[in-house]
């Protein structure tokens, strides 16, 4: 399965032009269009209508797309090099802009190469508990997205004491065994439950921005994202994901700002 099928992405006339329905499976708890979801459908036009793969992109999320609406996606080709393509999209729920993307796209060859960090050691997949969430947000991408926990606190473990800034989860979405920009555009915005381990309380995390960095693909079944919390102050949080192939090879990174509240148990 395609990350465009799994995002139930549609051509509006060519390959600048997309519409993304928002269905319960990539929402929020908010019933609104999951950060992620948004940028990882705007790779897809971008590396679509640029014919090359993303090097870096960065959304700005303006407003909300609701449970039902329809998002317009369009492109914007702004400069072609040689090796790079400069490229905007800009996400419309009707006439109201909801994020907007910049991006660069493209490839080239080096004989320099490095990779100076490394992953966490931690269980695999299989040996990791499922990542529960309650169930007043099942019906969202927390149901259709597969996690477990690779190290942190569950969400029954927050007891109001402080914890580690770190965490770690495996995420997969099933049947989708090559991780795209957009993939990992998913998986990194999950950046947003890494707050709460560190505060030791359940919060909800708003996404002003995503940012996600590629370094290479590699086909792996499942991701994991390598969560680094960096400060809360003033309400917003900022943090980076490292994003980890099962074989421990550095996929991409992923980091955003975000506004926090505390989230009641009783909804």
């Amino acid at each position: 399965m395609q990350v465009k099928d799994f995002l139930g992405m549609n051509q509006r006339s060519d390959s600048l032009h997309w519409e993304l329905a928002v269905n319960e499976h990539i929402v929020t708890p908010g019933n609104f269009l999951f950060g992620g979801c948004g940028l990882g459908a705007a790779l897809v036009a971008l590396e679509e209508a640029a014919e090359r793969p993303t090097i870096w992109a960065t959304a700005q999320y303006l407003s909300y797309a609701p449970l039902g609406s329809t998002l317009d996606i369009d492109v914007e080709i702004l400069v072609v090099g040689g090796h790079v393509t400069q490229a905007r999209a800009i996400g419309r729920d009707q006439d109201r802009e909801v994020l907007s993307v910049t991006a660069a796209l493209g490839s080239d060859r080096s004989e320099l190469e490095g990779v100076w960090v490394t992953p966490p050691e931690v269980p695999a997949p299989n040996n990791c508990p499922p990542r529960r969430v309650p169930p007043m947000v099942e019906n969202s991408i927390f149901h259709n997205v597969d996690t477990r926990v690779a190290y942190g606190r569950s969400w029954e473990e927050l007891d109001g004491k402080p914890g580690s800034p770190n965490a770690a989860i495996w995420a997969r979405i099933p049947g989708h065994l090559e991780p795209s920009a957009a993939t990992l555009a998913i998986f990194g915005d999950y950046l947003t439950g890494g707050v709460a381990d560190a505060v030791g309380r359940h919060t909800m995390g708003r996404s002003l921005d995503n940012t996600i960095r590629m370094v290479q693909a590699e086909e792996t079944e499942w991701v994991l994202c390598d969560m680094r919390m960096h400060a809360l102050v003033n309400g917003y949080a900022q943090g980076i994901a490292y994003l980890w192939s099962e074989q421990g090879t550095l996929l991409a990174t992923a980091s955003q700002s975000l506004a926090v509240k505390l989230w009641s148990l009783d909804g």
